[in-house]
C-alpha cells in the first residue's frame, strides 16, 4: 500500500503456518506500490523455515508474473526489460528470487478488494503501516 506513489508506503504478511498465525508489516518513506508489493513476500520468507512447501496468495499480478515468468527472462537479457529498459526494482527482485529458491513456492493470485478475508485485512494491516509514517 502507498498513500501516493511514490510516498509513505507499507506492507503486510498473514502466515498460517497449520494454524499458527503470525502476521507482520511494516513501512518506508518515498517508497513506490511496487516495492511494496515486493517486500511482503520477502518479508514473509524471511520468517519460514527453510526447504517448506509454501503458498503465496498475492493480489498483485506484478509480483505474481514478475517472480514466476519476468525474472527468468530478465536475468538472461542481464537485468533489462523487452525494452531495453532497465528492471525496476531490481534488487528487491534479486532478493525475492534468491529467497525463493530455498522454497517450493506455488504463486497463487487472487483479485484485490473482492471479499477475500484474509486479503482484505492484509491491506488493512499495510495500510495501517504506510499511515504510521
Amino acid at each position: 500500500s502507498c498513500l501516493s506513489n511514490p510516498g509513505n508506503g507499507g506492507w503486510a504478511a498473514i502466515i498460517n503456518n497449520d494454524g499458527d498465525i503470525l502476521k507482520i508489516s511494516g513501512s518506508e518513506k518515498d517508497t513506490t506500490n511496487n516495492k511494496m508489493e515486493l517486500m511482503a513476500p520477502i518479508r514473509a520468507l524471511q520468517k519460514i523455515s527453510e526447504h517448506e512447501q509454501v503458498e503465496i496468495y498475492t493480489d498483485s499480478k506484478y509480483v505474481k508474473l514478475g517472480i514466476t515468468e519476468w525474472v527468468h527472462k530478465w536475468m538472461k537479457n542481464r537485468w533489462l526489460t523487452s525494452k531495453k529498459e532497465p528492471v525496476k526494482n531490481k534488487e528487491l527482485w534479486i532478493e525475492l528470487y534468491n529467497l525463493t529458491k530455498s522454497f517450493k513456492i506455488n504463486w497463487i493470485w487472487v483479485k484485490a478488494h473482492a471479499g477475500n478475508q484474509l486479503n482484505e485485512e492484509v491491506d488493512l494491516l499495510a495500510k495501517k503501516a504506510a499511515q504510521s509514517n
